[in-house]
């Protein structure tokens, strides 16, 4: 029986687990794939406090180490349910069980993908998913942005102020975000709008150098070189495991706000995973604090 049982090992749940071992409780941290989270894929992270530059891959170490050296019990394991019995929950994995006073779901979210060959290969190499982490680096450069809905339209505002060209590629007749986003966009030179597209294939060598379009209207594909892309068309949570455990909104999220606190008592959901507007390594590492706290105080309730 551990106090805290907390699932996923990013950002917001090892901060997590350090705020919990803090406290002296029992911790235990299950991971499915990489320890650090998402974050381990961004080569450079120049937006969260205490460091000017850090790689993602450094970042997710140092939270990893702290949390070990604090006396986390960290296994690499896949949830598969977790079950609410009453006074305690049950975590079911795929190569074992835990039981728990408390849980905190931490599992992120994934940036939906293209789904086209070498995506994963061109991953920060001119294909990012984060025009905030990694606008910076596209500086008087080419870009085009991959979407219509307003993340879409919300990079393309903030890369049109430091790219000399940035063209938003959406694959309806129509951008689905606000018309105030659109019509800022429209108002700047630099901007530029093709619709009935859809993305077919990325090119280069060590880096993407172009990407293969196709006009839906015409059915016409063509080359169009760019230096990188923004691929902006949602994000994907993993919280099917979860599904009767506590409330999920329609795209799959865990519903929850600022607080952190579920529709079940004792369970928690801090960062990419929980319905919330901004997804960054720092907001998920102020849920990771909060869920803890308040996981802590349901323990020490129970034990009365």
């Amino acid at each position: 029986m551990h106090d805290i049982v907390i699932i996923g090992a990013g950002p917001a749940g090892l901060t997590a687990a350090i705020y919990a071992l803090r406290a002296n409780k029992s911790v235990l941290v299950l991971e499915k794939e990489s320890f650090g989270g998402q974050i381990t894929y961004s080569p450079k992270v120049e937006n969260y406090p205490g460091f000017n530059e850090i790689s993602g891959g450094e970042l997710g170490e140092k939270l990893v180490e702290q949390a070990l050296n604090l006396g986390a019990e960290i296994e690499l394991d896949t949830v598969v349910s977790v079950k609410n019995p009453g006074s305690y929950k049950i975590v079911q994995c795929e190569h074992g069980q835990y039981q728990a006073k408390s849980v905190i779901i931490a599992s992120g979210s994934r940036h939906r993908q293209l789904g086209l060959a070498r995506e994963d290969e061109f991953t920060g190499n001119g294909v990012s998913y984060c025009a905030l982490c990694d606008g910076a680096f596209y500086k008087d450069r080419a870009i085009a942005v991959i979407g219509g809905g307003n993340t879409a339209l919300q990079d393309a505002v903030l890369m049109a102020d430091q790219c000399s060209k940035v063209t938003i590629i959406q694959n309806l007749a129509f951008c689905t975000g606000e018309k105030k986003l659109i019509e800022i966009l429209k108002g700047k030179k630099n901007v530029e709008f093709i619709f009935n597209t859809v993305v077919e294939e990325l090119e280069g060598e060590e880096q993407l150098s172009s990407i293969m379009l196709r006009d839906l209207e015409h059915d016409k594909a063509y080359r169009f070189k760019v230096d990188g892309i923004f691929v902006a068309i949602g994000q994907q949570p993993d919280n099917k495991p979860f599904e009767t455990l506590c409330k999920l909104d329609e795209q799959g999220f865990i519903i929850a706000d600022e607080s952190t606190v579920t529709s079940t008592p004792g369970v928690y959901a801090a960062g990419d995973c929980r319905t919330k507007k901004v997804r960054q390594v720092v907001t998920a590492a102020g849920d990771g604090a909060v869920a803890a706290m308040n996981a802590c105080r349901f323990v020490e309730s129970i034990e009365k």
